[in-house]
């Protein structure tokens, strides 16, 4: 695969990882409030959107790898944080299970910003 088509798929995955975050998130969120969003989907939307984040990562550093590009360091260190930010909030899934709703979406909510500040700030 050449370096111009990691570059846009990198691009391309960076906007669905935040569009996804940001819905899973809001959606879990709103499930503390409406238990008629405690649907079987959402869990699926938040699942893709957290495979998302590993995806983008090993597309990323593909590009730094085949297309040569040194990427800066901040978005880098917030690429990271996001895979961070998954295993972290999936370790504590057990101790907080009384506020599972919360936890999975703010979590998302914190992934889908650090993104935006890769995105903007970093790259």
């Amino acid at each position: 695969m050449s370096a111009e088509v990691l570059a846009a798929t990198h691009t391309v995955l960076g906007w669905v990882l935040v569009l996804s975050n940001g819905a899973a998130g809001l959606w879990a969120i709103g499930a503390i409030r409406w238990p008629a969003l405690r649907h079987g989907a959402m869990w699926w939307l938040l699942g893709a959107a957290w495979t998302l984040v590993f995806a983008q990562m090993t597309v990323g550093v593909a590009v730094m790898r085949i297309g040569g590009v040194d990427a800066p360091a901040f978005h880098v260190f917030y690429g990271v944080c996001c895979a961070v930010t998954v295993v972290f909030v999936y370790a504590y899934r057990q101790q907080l299970e009384h506020r599972r709703y919360e936890l999975f979406g703010l979590g998302a909510l914190f992934i889908m910003g650090l993104s935006i500040r890769a995105m903007f700030l970093g790259g």
